[in-house]
Parts: C-alpha cells; structure tokens; sequence
C-alpha cells in the first residue's frame, strides 16, 4: 500500500470518528452518519489497497 493512500485512507476514518462523535454530543443524526459514512469508505479503500498489495506479492 503506498505511503501516501495509508496516510489519505488513515485521515479520512479519523475524520468519520470525529464527525461521528460530534454528531452524537450535538444530537445531529446526519453528522454521525455521514462520519459512518466516511469511516465505512475509508475501510474499503484500505482493502483495496490490501487486496493490490497481496496481488503484487503472488505476482512477484
């Protein structure tokens, strides 16, 4: 996985969880979800990336 995509997908689930944590304090559903949204997001961008990265391996 490069570098750069680690460090994107790192700071956009940390993103989700303080959307999602400001939604819950402020009682604002729609700034908890879309910070679900984010992190939900953010982890099928790292399993890509995985899924890239073990493909280079077997091709290797």
């Amino acid at each position: 996985m490069a570098l750069d995509d680690k460090a994107a997908n790192t700071g956009q689930d940390l993103g989700g969880k303080v959307k999602e944590a400001a939604g819950k304090v402020t009682g604002n559903r729609d700034l908890e979800a879309e910070g679900k949204g984010d992190q939900a997001s953010a982890s099928v961008k790292q399993a890509g990336e995985k899924i890239k990265d073990a493909a280079k391996d077997i091709l290797s």
